[in-house]
């Protein structure tokens, strides 16, 4: 019998996620949305093209949580999207009550799941999954940090022309305009990245990466990315049911490690069957740890912001 993934939300990134998902061919997957018809239509014409490409997966759609019992991993994307202009914070209210209800409902369903969240203001979102779950930390991820890493991956491929195969690129922090890439723990081939590329046009990509939603955001103008976003998900639910011990940046509930407690904050960690199994600490210089401090700082806000809307 196959592992079961529930995806929450099957706008463009839920069905992405899907996509990638049953090409991998590691889970049953399962498409959940408000909107009638839509998710069941979706994974109809998904599962219709399973032959084409030789998979054997079932997907099936639900307006119904019901259809999610059972499920090793739950994964969140539901949640209004950005529009120019917007910041991630901007969507605290509604998401907020968006990933507290599919929480609530799915884990009756499927009390051992481990969640994926994805929806923003994403280390935020973690903490209300964890709260109205009442989950262990270990079972609450968010995806951000691979993301934000891959694009400064693309960037860097792209300015230097080096395949994306030998391009490590590691960014920290809150998934936000004050996310940090380590530029020094960063490397192509092994060679740091602050050795490989000029000062300024290194710099440039850091800013870039920093906006890099934003930036699809504006050209998009009706949503926001979905292809790197969720190819990263598939990354993470490959490595948790294959119990492949990988190591990404993704954000989880930090207990002193990097200097801070009680947030949601990207870091790298290692993923398994059970969820993260630990958290990986850099060595970090002064300017690196202000900038993690500055970061976190904007977080806390977040949840400050979040409490006192009652949640």
């Amino acid at each position: 019998m196959k592992p079961k993934i529930s995806i929450i939300g099957a706008g463009m990134t839920g069905s992405t996620t899907a996509h990638w998902l049953a090409e991998r061919e590691i889970a049953d997957i399962v498409l959940v949305d408000i909107v009638e018809g839509m998710p069941q239509g979706k994974a109809l014409d998904m599962q219709e093209s399973m032959p084409v490409i030789g998979k054997d997966v079932s997907i099936t759609g639900s307006n119904s949580y019901e259809a999610t019992a059972g499920s090793d991993i739950i994964v969140i994307t539901a949640g209004i999207p950005r529009k120019p202009g917007m910041s991630r914070d901007d969507l605290l209210s509604t998401n907020a009550k968006i990933v507290g209800t599919a929480t609530e409902e799915t884990i009756k369903l499927s009390p051992n799941a481990i969640y994926i969240i994805l929806t923003n203001p994403l280390d935020v979102m973690c903490l209300v999954a964890m709260e109205k779950g009442n989950l262990p930390k270990e079972r609450v991820i968010g995806q951000a940090g691979i993301l934000d890493s891959a694009r400064m991956s693309a960037f860097i491929a792209m300015e230097t022309g080096v395949s994306v195969e030998n391009i490590n690129c590691y960014v920290l922090g809150g998934h936000g305009d004050t996310m940090v890439p380590l530029t020094r723990h960063s490397n192509v081939a092994g060679v740091p990245l602050d050795k490989f590329i000029e000062t300024e046009k290194l710099e440039a990509i850091v800013n870039r990466t920093r906006k890099g939603g934003g930036e699809i955001v504006a050209l998009l103008k009706t949503g926001s990315a979905f292809y790197a976003p969720s190819a990263a998900v598939a990354q993470m639910c490959e490595a948790i049911l294959k119990n492949k011990h990988l190591v990404v940046p993704c954000s989880v509930l930090l207990e002193g490690e990097y200097d801070q407690n009680g947030i949601f904050f990207g870091v790298p960690v290692q993923l398994g069957r059970k969820g993260f199994e630990r958290v990986i600490e850099y060595e970090l210089n002064d300017s690196e740890k202000e900038a993690l401090k500055g970061s976190a700082e904007h977080v806390d806000a977040n949840v400050k912001n979040l409490r006192d809307l009652g949640f």
